[in-house]
């Protein structure tokens, strides 16, 4: 079981919580969504909590915005964000 919530941002869920069940191939996934100041540098902005298939950990970076994913499946309702 993961979490499940298109907009998660410290502690808050705007479009309610769910759950998911893994399938086949799936693992809880967390995206982080960051964007970058003038100056260069991250900030939290909020994150996606969802049941991916195939996930990889992998940070992926544009001109306006990060997007840190990360994956697990060591126990149930890994996928929460610590710290942000």
């Amino acid at each position: 079981m993961c979490y499940k919530c298109k907009k998660y941002h410290i502690g808050i869920y705007y479009e309610g919580m769910r759950s998911c069940t893994l399938k086949y191939h799936q693992t809880c996934a967390v995206e982080n969504i960051y964007l970058l100041t003038r100056k260069g540098r991250s900030m939290y902005f909020y994150s996606k909590l969802s049941c991916m298939t195939n996930c990889e950990d992998i940070n992926f970076l544009s001109f306006e915005k990060r997007t840190e994913l990360i994956c697990c499946k060591h126990k149930n309702y890994c996928n929460l964000p610590e710290g942000v």
